[in-house]
């Protein structure tokens, strides 16, 4: 591990270089492109440059212990020697962690699609909860959060709603969202206090760039047609709504949000490319199950992953065997406490997979 760490740091102080170099700088594709890996590898470099300092700390120390008469001085070194020991062990595992393979999607923007799914009206009302938790979590995190498209229900919630949020490492938190989500509560609507089971579907999809999906224009058909509201009223009478076909794929992508048709066709196009970049990545990794092992619960999107029991306040994600009984708090935005054990659970087992 020690060859690869230096290679590495070796590697972060040319990029160093390089973004120094008028050439670069005037190339802004390399820019970018070095930019980004240096990025990648400055929590790395940074822990691997303390491993070394700590180390090299631990051998002095040793040495003077060996030579050091005074009792008091040599407790005093014995004392220092167990912090840096320990701490070099918290380091190592630390970069154990950071040298595990990174999904390369992880410091992008994500698009949310959220869905009612079974359960009509309350369905759609869970995913109105679901929308205003996401975007909780995101203004906790400080990142945006821009609504691209969106079927409101008659009775409030959505249909369904997708959105974007723009933040560093965005979908690095957001991928354990996609799948089934279930809600158990009495609904407004139910006179006799009786419990319904609900559900709405998210998908998280990667913010796609151009570079990273070849689209042709003559591939795409476009249709124009007018925004309606609930229940279908129209609401513009102006042919503002885009919807986009990837003739190619069949995939389809629309937006009616904006009143501004040229705005519309650019949230469709977002979201197009992303579902395009989508469906080639699942493809290419369903040619390697085995890197699919380690995966917590971010392939199938029919899967029902976690369970809102509001009469004992209750939320269970089914992925761990996590059972929280903060329902109130994560409905808040407050997540980290369901994504956290998801994402040690992920690194857990990518490291018992690496042991093997």
């Amino acid at each position: 591990m020690i060859e690869r760490l230096q290679t590495l740091e070796d590697r972060y102080d040319k990029l160093n270089e390089l973004l120094s170099d008028p050439e670069v700088i005037s190339d802004t594709k390399k820019l970018r492109e070095y930019s980004k890996e240096q990025s990648d590898l400055s929590d790395t470099v940074r822990a691997y440059q303390e491993y070394k300092s700590v180390t090299s700390q631990i051998d002095e120390t040793k040495e003077m212990l060996e030579d050091e008469t005074d009792e008091e001085m040599k407790e005093m070194a014995k004392e220092e020697l167990s912090e840096l020991t320990s701490r070099k062990e918290e380091l190592e595992e630390e970069l154990r962690v950071l040298m595990l393979p990174k999904d390369p999607n992880d410091n992008k923007n994500v698009i949310l699609e959220v869905r009612g799914a079974a359960g009509g009206d309350e369905a759609a009302l869970f995913a109105g909860d679901l929308y205003r938790m996401y975007t909780r979590y995101a203004e906790g995190k400080g990142w945006k959060t821009e609504v691209i498209d969106s079927t409101a229900s008659e009775v409030g919630g959505y249909k369904e709603i997708t959105f974007m949020v723009k933040g560093e490492g965005a979908f690095s938190r957001f991928k354990y969202e996609s799948g089934a989500h279930r809600v158990q509560r009495v609904p407004e609507t139910e006179s006799g206090g009786r419990i319904h089971t609900s559900t709405a579907t998210v998908v998280c999809l990667p913010e796609a760039e151009d570079v990273e999906v070849d689209i042709h224009e003559k591939d795409i058909r476009v249709d124009t047609f007018a925004s309606s509201g609930p229940g279908g009223q129209s609401v513009n009478t102006t042919m503002s709504a885009v919807r986009l076909t990837h003739e190619p794929t069949g995939i389809v992508a629309s937006c009616q949000d904006g009143k501004s048709q040229i705005k519309n066709k650019e949230k469709a196009m977002q979201i197009l490319r992303a579902r395009i970049y989508d469906k080639y990545e699942r493809e290419a990794q369903e040619e390697y199950d085995e890197s699919r092992k380690s995966a917590v619960g971010t392939g199938d999107r029919s899967e029902r992953i976690r369970t809102y029991n509001f009469p004992q306040t209750r939320v269970t994600d089914h992925r761990i065997g996590l059972t929280l009984q903060k329902l109130d708090q994560v409905l808040q935005g407050n997540l980290d406490q369901i994504i956290e054990p998801l994402l040690m659970e992920e690194q857990a087992k990518k490291l018992e997979e690496i042991g093997q």
